[in-house]
């Protein structure tokens, strides 16, 4: 069995970049968000079970599903939201691991798992290490306005919605402080990959 290292960060903390900065070292990166797009798709078990228990209002005349309706039917309702999250976040687990084990029969020897919200969701036993990627609120905040478009209420309200960085600090195995540039980024996370043997020096 190979090792799973997992990579986590907040919104507009520029997880993304390192993400990608991963996949050209030529690793596989099992993304989390890419993972819940794709258990959602027509014919998927867990688009039938969404049907289910939201109507059949949420998909189109082509039976894809409306994200935009469902997500205003669970963001103001707690109760609603843990029904969506009881469907999607095992399904996207399943998926992720499925995906996990394909890289592994190839011959990959090490599997990185993009997860966002790594701690919030309690995944931390899918993974051997974390790297965090980590920015100061200001610049969180500032990368996210310029980067959606979003008003400053707005994107205070998205970040809050997430842990703090500073407190997943503590929960990780390394981190990176992306405040700086792509360049200093990048040789952080070629230290840690090389400090955990993972690339040669």
């Amino acid at each position: 069995m190979g090792r799973v290292i997992g990579l986590t960060g907040g919104i507009a903390s520029g997880k993304s970049t390192v993400s990608e900065m991963i996949k050209h070292l030529g690793f596989v990166v099992i993304d989390a968000d890419v993972a819940a797009k794709m258990v959602v798709q027509p014919g998927q078990p867990a688009l039938s079970k969404i049907i289910k228990a939201f109507g059949n209002d949420i998909v189109n005349e082509v039976g894809e599903l409306e994200r935009v309706k469902l997500g205003s039917i669970v963001f103001q309702d707690d109760e609603k939201r843990q029904i969506l999250n009881s469907i999607v976040h095992p399904a996207v687990r399943k998926y992720m691991k499925d995906q996990q084990e394909i890289a592994f029969l190839n011959g990959e020897k090490i599997v990185f798992l993009d997860i966002p919200l790594l701690f919030e969701s309690d995944l931390t036993h899918m993974v051997e290490k974390v790297i965090l990627v980590y920015v100061d609120e200001k610049i969180q905040l500032e990368r996210l306005m310029k980067r959606n478009g979003f008003s400053e209420f707005e994107a205070m309200n998205r970040i809050k919605s997430q842990w703090p960085l500073k407190d997943k600090i503590e929960r990780s195995d390394a981190v990176i402080n992306n405040n700086g540039t792509i360049e200093e980024t990048k040789r952080q996370l070629l230290s840690i990959l090389r400090e955990w043997d993972i690339i040669g020096n």
